[in-house]
């Protein structure tokens, strides 16, 4: 049995197929949106690849292992996030919470980890330079990421959803993880 190919050739002439039906430009505000916030994962997932290499050996397995399960949850709610900014609104009543459309839980589960890693270390007196360490840098860049995923999904959101509250808590969230991170790993080698 042969699978099925890749490309589709519907797209050629500059529009995309949304879930749920209908197409539309692909410079348009909603795949600018859930565009973003895929690129905000795949940053997401290099900064998940790093906390497990090697070079990461600062930290121990036990917050590599935290680090992996906090960012793979993320990642498996920003395909609800993408999905729910891949729909065009007179579909929206198709969306199912947690599946498809974003749930204030969500965004509060968020909140949690937020309290919970910021409990662990001194926040910073002033800005932080990114670069102390691969991971931190690369939690940076996946947190500049999932701003402009947030700035991109303002024009894109319906009334009442939960999406810019998720992008928002995400980047406080990916902030608190790097200072945590650069915290460890000063702690690390100090010892």
């Amino acid at each position: 049995m042969s699978s099925p190919k890749i490309y589709t050739r519907t797209g050629d002439d500059g529009s995309t197929g949304l879930f749920y039906g209908g197409r539309v430009p692909k410079d348009s505000a909603l795949p600018m949106a859930y565009g973003a916030v895929d690129e905000a994962q795949a940053f997401l997932g290099v900064a998940r690849a790093q906390a497990s290499q090697p070079s990461s050996q600062s930290l121990s397995a036990g917050v590599a292992a935290e680090l992996d399960q906090v960012l793979s949850t993320v990642c498996k709610d920003l395909y609800v996030l993408m999905a729910e900014l891949a729909t065009l609104p007179e579909n929206h009543e198709k969306l199912e919470y947690g599946t498809s459309r974003v749930t204030a839980e969500m965004a509060e589960a968020l909140e949690v980890h937020i309290d919970d890693f910021k409990s662990r270390f001194e926040a910073p007196s002033h800005f932080a330079v990114p670069g102390q360490d691969p991971l931190s840098a690369a939690l940076d860049v996946a947190r500049t990421v999932v701003r402009r995923a947030e700035r991109a999904s303002v024009s894109a959101v319906a009334d009442g959803s939960h999406v810019l509250v998720y992008l928002n808590r995400l980047s406080d969230l990916v902030w608190t993880m790097a200072r945590w991170v650069e915290d460890t790993t000063v702690l690390a080698k100090d010892a």
